[in-house]
Parts: structure tokens; C-alpha cells; sequence
């Protein structure tokens, strides 16, 4: 069982790369949750969504002690980073995040999102960077299924799909 809490502002694609996660596990034939949480101000306010992939019935989508927490904003990693289970992975956006992690019993792994999604010309695709850095760390899926999976969400448009997958490698191979 992977539990996840992806957190940060609307308009970052916070609840995107949640879906992301869950999509994959529905097309691999895992039980998922994906539980979107986002103030009324959906873009500027705070957005946050928990997903959590099993082999068996998820009973519940709530949780308390994420195996992991991506953060894409400060206000995020303060609300959520004590939550993080003991040897869990936390994600930080250091785009817009500078502090650094107090915890020493937690794999952390810093993301210059922003700045990697710019670099490949796809300012919007920071949570697709870190979704590479996502499946890459944690093993959840092959690379090849997320990739077809990004292909699949992005099959209505497909000028967006070579970016998107783009900003994904990058991430995965940062």
C-alpha cells in the first residue's frame, strides 16, 4: 500500500498529479482512491489531495501518516510535513520553497520545478517534473506506465502530450 498527500496551490496541478497517480493504478488494475481537498478560490488557494494505491480494497481515503508528501509550496510542507510516517519520502518544490526539512527520519529530495519545466519550455508542467521525481523514488509504477498514462490524460490534446511526457523524463531522470 502507497498512501501519498500532494499539496500546494490552485493552479499548480496538484490535484492533475494525483489523478495522474490514480489513472495509472486503475489502467495496472490496483485499487485506488484519490481524494481531492481545494479552498473555493481554486486557483491561488490551497489545493491538496490524497491517493493511496493498494493490491486490495482501499477501506478508507483519508490519511493520517502519508508514506510520502509532495509539497509545491510552503504552506503545504508546514501543514503536512509532521505527518509524514517515519521513514516516508517528502518532496519539496525548491522553487518556491527555500526552507529546508528539520526531520532527519525521512528521505527528502529537493525539486528546482519550476526552473526544470521552464527549461523544457512548459512553464505549467512543474507537477509532471515532480511526478518523474515521484516514480522514479518510489518504485510505484514503470516509467513506460506513466508515460502511456500521460498519453491517455492528454489523448484530446494531443499537442500537449510530447511536453508533458517531456517534463515527466525529466523528472524521472533528474
Amino acid at each position: 500500500m502507497e498512501k501519498l498527500i500532494v499539496a500546494g496551490f490552485g493552479g499548480q496541478g496538484v490535484l492533475s498529479l494525483g489523478q495522474m497517480i490514480a489513472y495509472a493504478a486503475m489502467y495496472e488494475d490496483k485499487a485506488v482512491t484519490w481524494l481531492p481537498s481545494y479552498g473555493p478560490e481554486m486557483r491561488g488557494g490551497t489545493a491538496n489531495c490524497s491517493v493511496i494505491v493498494d493490491d486490495v480494497s482501499v477501506a478508507s481515503p483519508i490519511i493520517a501518516n502519508p508514506d510520502c508528501l509532495i509539497a509545491m509550496n510552503k504552506p503545504s510542507l508546514d501543514k503536512f510535513v509532521d505527518k509524514v510516517k517515519k521513514g516516508g519520502l517528502i518532496l519539496v518544490n525548491s522553487s518556491l520553497i527555500s526552507d529546508k526539512v528539520a526531520r532527519d527520519d525521512v528521505t527528502i529530495i529537493y525539486i528546482d520545478a519550476n526552473e526544470i519545466a521552464h527549461k523544457i519550455g512548459n512553464d505549467k508542467a512543474s507537477n509532471l517534473v515532480v511526478l518523474g521525481v515521484y516514480i522514479k523514488a518510489s518504485g510505484l509504477f514503470e516509467k513506460d506506465v506513466m508515460l502511456s498514462t500521460i498519453a491517455k490524460v492528454f489523448a484530446a490534446k494531443p499537442k500537449f502530450i510530447p511536453s508533458n511526457q517531456a517534463a515527466f523524463l525529466a523528472g524521472y531522470e533528474m
